[in-house]
């Protein structure tokens, strides 16, 4: 299995892992530059790739993902896996880009699962099918044992702002970080004056800023 580590920060600092979308490989040009991004930000973030990836790399044949228990069971996995070779007591963190982030939060509505992870990174959460408004992937979020964050673009398809805005009923422990003009992959209008790579840069500060929050309790007292 591939798996990438980009380091930042102190070598006791957070770990977040991270998950790929539906289509692309955990080196993908988003991927990458997220990485690099939450680096700058303290955050070390390791990557890695689902079976149906892992296969895609090795012969170059598409594939459609693993279905549901797969994913989940084999991001359980490299979480057990990556938790064994970090430090004691190093903070980790789950998340993904699209699918990814939806498995990662599907796990943390995993109560067996509690206390394995400190938070959740949804970059551009799938909320429903794009044109299917009425097939949201919002009944587990209730039962999230951990605080989560959802950084999303304005115009993803997968969700844009007003229509989740008015379907979801905001567990308290769910974070809504909205990225003016953000498409599913956050990148912005033509005319907008932001980039692509400024956009990256607003999410992993994004990013940071809920990891940090999060321990912030535990390193008060």
């Amino acid at each position: 299995m591939a798996i990438f580590t980009t380091h930042g920060g102190e070598p006791d600092g957070p770990v977040l892992l991270l998950a790929h979308g539906a289509g692309a490989p955990a080196d993908s040009p988003f991927m990458e530059e997220m990485a690099e991004c939450l680096a700058r930000q303290g955050i070390t973030s390791v990557r890695f790739e689902f079976p149906y990836m892992v296969k895609r790399r090795e012969d170059g044949r598409k594939r459609p993902p693993d279905r549901q228990p797969a994913l989940l069971q084999s991001f359980e996995q490299v979480l057990t896996e990556i938790s064994s070779t970090l430090g004691e007591g190093r903070p980790v963190f789950i998340g993904g880009k699209s699918m990814g982030g939806r498995m990662a939060s599907l796990l943390a509505a995993q109560s067996r699962l509690a206390g394995r992870f400190l938070g959740v990174v949804c970059l551009g959460y799938p909320f429903h099918p794009p044109g299917r408004p009425d097939r949201w992937r919002i009944e587990h979020f209730d039962d999230v044992w951990c605080p989560v964050c959802v950084i999303q673009g304005t115009r993803d398809p997968f969700g844009k702002r007003d229509e989740v805005e008015q379907e979801l009923q905001r567990p308290a422990n769910l974070k809504l970080v909205w990225l003016e003009g953000g498409n599913h992959d956050l990148k912005p209008l033509a005319r907008q004056p932001e980039s692509h790579s400024m956009l990256l840069e607003r999410a992993a500060g994004a990013a940071a800023a809920f990891i940090q929050s999060v321990l912030r309790p535990k390193t008060d007292h």
